[in-house]
C-alpha cells in the first residue's frame, strides 16, 4: 500500500485505487488545455470509489456555433457578473467546466439502478494549482450538496507541485462555502485498506 499525501484536517481521508487516480491523470492531460470532468462511482452508503465515470465539459466547444452560444449565456448566468472572467478573459472551457446535462442524467440513472452514488468528483485546473476556485466552492456548496463528496482537484499546468503519486492532486470536503482539505491515501487494492469492516476476510 503507498500512503501519500498530508492531512490538514484530522480524520478526514480519501482511500482511492492507484488505477482510478490514473484514469484521472490520462483524462485530465488528455483534455488538457482544457477543464476534464468527471465521477467515481462507489455503492450507495459507503465510502469506496470503484466504477469511474469519464464525462465532458459542456463548455468545451463543439463546432456548434448555435449550441456554443446558449450555453455561454447559461454558463454566464450560472457565473453572474463576478465570476464571469478569469485573469481579464472570459470565462471558457478552459478555465471552467460545467456538466452535459443528458450525459449526467444518464450516469445517474445508471448509479440508480446499481444503488450507487458519486462518492468523488473530479475536474482539472489548466492553469491554477489543485485548489478549488471561489466557482467550484459555490457549486459545491450548491442545493444539490452532499457533505459526504470527495471533491477531487488535479493540476496540468506545467509548474504543478507532486502531491500525490507524483501528481498535483487534491481532495476536499467542501460544505456550505467551507472548504476542507483530507489526507488522500492511495492504495493498489482496498482488501486490508482502512475503508471498514468489510475488507478483513472472513475467518476459514
Amino acid at each position: 500500500m503507498r500512503r501519500v499525501g498530508v492531512a490538514t484536517y484530522p480524520g478526514a481521508v480519501l482511500v482511492i485505487r492507484a488505477d482510478l487516480v490514473d484514469e484521472i491523470m490520462v483524462h485530465a492531460r488528455a483534455e488538457h488545455p482544457h477543464e476534464a470532468c468527471g465521477m467515481i462511482a462507489g455503492a450507495e452508503g459507503g465510502d469506496r470509489p470503484e466504477r469511474f465515470f469519464r464525462m465532458t465539459n459542456a463548455a468545451k466547444p463543439t463546432g456548434d456555433a448555435l449550441a456554443e452560444e446558449r450555453e455561454q449565456a447559461q454558463r454566464e448566468l450560472v457565473l453572474g457578473e463576478a465570476h464571469a472572467e478569469y485573469q481579464g478573459e472570459r470565462r471558457s472551457s478552459l478555465t471552467y467546466y460545467t456538466w452535459d446535462v443528458k450525459e449526467r442524467l444518464r450516469a445517474q440513472r445508471e448509479m440508480d439502478a446499481r444503488d450507487e452514488w458519486a462518492c468523488v468528483i473530479y475536474h482539472s485546473h489548466t492553469r491554477s494549482p489543485a485548489y478549488p476556485s471561489q466557482v467550484d466552492i459555490d457549486v459545491a456548496s450548491g442545493p444539490a450538496n452532499d457533505p459526504r463528496i470527495h471533491y477531487v482537484i488535479v493540476s496540468t499546468r506545467p509548474d504543478a507541485e507532486p502531491r500525490v503519486a507524483g501528481h498535483d492532486l487534491r481532495s476536499f470536503r467542501i460544505v456550505d462555502g467551507v472548504v476542507t482539505e483530507e489526507q488522500v491515501e492511495v492504495v493498489e487494492t482496498y482488501m486490508f485498506a482502512h475503508t471498514g469492516a468489510d475488507d478483513v476476510p472472513d475467518s476459514v
